[in-house]
């Protein structure tokens, strides 16, 4: 009961702060992106600070040294809500690849449009929405903006995974970047359309960078998901359940 209601405060607290972040961004449009950048880098270690303090949700990112000097593509794993914030400050600032439908939430979609310039696709599209990440990605690349892509597409259950989209390998191979992986076991501790959230520690795994240029998009997105996977199956209690139980 009383975890249920320390969950429940803590989502309060972050939509209420997450509307108010994104309405200051939104006021605050003509301001530099520098400074808007730096606004959302703190709203998500305040949301980090919360999960910790009202559910016990500690946070730890292991691999920065592996982090490329120059821009590259991220490729993190999609399993719940905090991985989306929580991996925001301990990276440079990045331009996320989401679905287009996003950006049409009132404030806050208006708020992601403005801070972080989305490449938003609409997944139904098939190769014209890979050419859309390549193209657009490039151009962000080549300004100095990472680019972060959730290869799955969706949120996937813990202990689950799903085909991962080309569209990052493709873009790395295209740009002539690095490929940075991320796994986390964020998902054991806040679950898909769970409102209780457990205590625990969030590991953020950042791997050593896979270059895409000795081989091809395909293979490349094979290797990212073979690393993910395989450090999910290390770090994750529900992917370790799972293994038990087949």
């Amino acid at each position: 009961m009383i975890r249920a209601l320390r969950s429940a405060i803590f989502l309060v607290f972050g939509f209420s702060s997450g509307v108010l972040f994104a309405a200051v961004s939104i006021l605050f449009f003509w301001t530099s992106q520098a400074f808007l950048w730096g606004f959302v880098v703190n709203y998500c270690r305040l949301t980090l600070w919360a999960g910790r303090f009202f559910c016990g949700m500690d946070y730890r990112v292991e691999g920065l040294e592996h982090l490329p000097e120059s821009a590259s593509v991220i490729m993190i794993k999609h399993s719940s809500a905090l991985e989306t914030y929580g991996h925001v400050p301990f990276f440079p600032r990045t331009s996320w690849v989401i679905k287009r439908a996003i950006l049409w939430i009132p404030v806050f979609g208006w708020a992601l449009a403005l801070v972080f310039r989305p490449i938003a696709i609409d997944r139904k599209a098939g190769s014209r929405a890979v050419k859309q990440v390549i193209e657009q990605g490039k151009a962000k690349l080549g300004a100095g903006i990472w680019v972060t892509v959730f290869p799955e597409g969706t949120r996937v259950q813990p202990g689950q995974t799903r085909k991962y989209g080309i569209s990052g390998a493709a873009l790395a191979k295209e740009a002539g970047v690095l490929i940075v992986p991320v796994a986390h076991n964020a998902g054991d501790l806040w679950r898909r359309r769970e409102l209780v959230k457990r205590p625990g520690l969030v590991r953020f795994c950042i791997g050593p960078p896979i270059d895409p240029s000795t081989q091809s998009a395909k293979e490349t997105n094979l290797l990212v998901q073979a690393w993910i996977e395989g450090k999910m199956r290390e770090i994750s209690s529900a992917y370790q359940a799972c293994e038990t139980v087949k």
